[in-house]
């Protein structure tokens, strides 16, 4: 399954849990199209290809403006998988700090078994050992 693409399916999707192999997946993905994009830009750049480049320069506005809504949900629901609210986002705007604990947030393992946000993303109970 291409779990890159749960996001989509689930564009404005707040509720609910997302794994950590959801979300880093999301992430990568979407990081590696952009960097594709760039790196696209810049050989058309450098090839005096101007349209072309200005072009992909729009792809990366479109791309930015279509990934915002899932990124943003696919986090909100990494936070839920926690145990946390999506509000706990807005550490993002302390500076330094904030970024830190939300990364160090995103790399936990899921809360076991259901938690007041729904079901395990994987389904497990809380006797069995989470999955990847």
């Amino acid at each position: 399954m291409m779990i890159y693409l749960e996001p989509y399916k689930k564009y404005a999707v707040f509720e609910g849990r997302a794994s950590r192999r959801e979300f880093w997946t999301y992430k990568l993905f979407v990081c590696l199209f952009f960097i594709a994009l760039i790196g696209a830009s810049a050989i058309f750049a450098s090839l005096h290809l101007n349209v072309l480049s200005f072009l992909m320069g729009i792809a990366m506005v479109l791309f930015s403006i279509f990934t915002i809504i899932p990124g943003i949900a696919v986090t909100f629901r990494r936070l839920h998988d926690t145990n946390r609210s999506g509000w706990f986002l807005l550490l993002f705007f302390i500076p330094v700090i904030g970024s830190l604990v939300l990364l160090i947030t995103f790399c936990l393992k899921s809360t076991p078994g259901a938690n007041q946000y729904g079901p395990h993303p994987y389904g497990l109970s809380d006797t069995k050992k989470e999955g990847p």
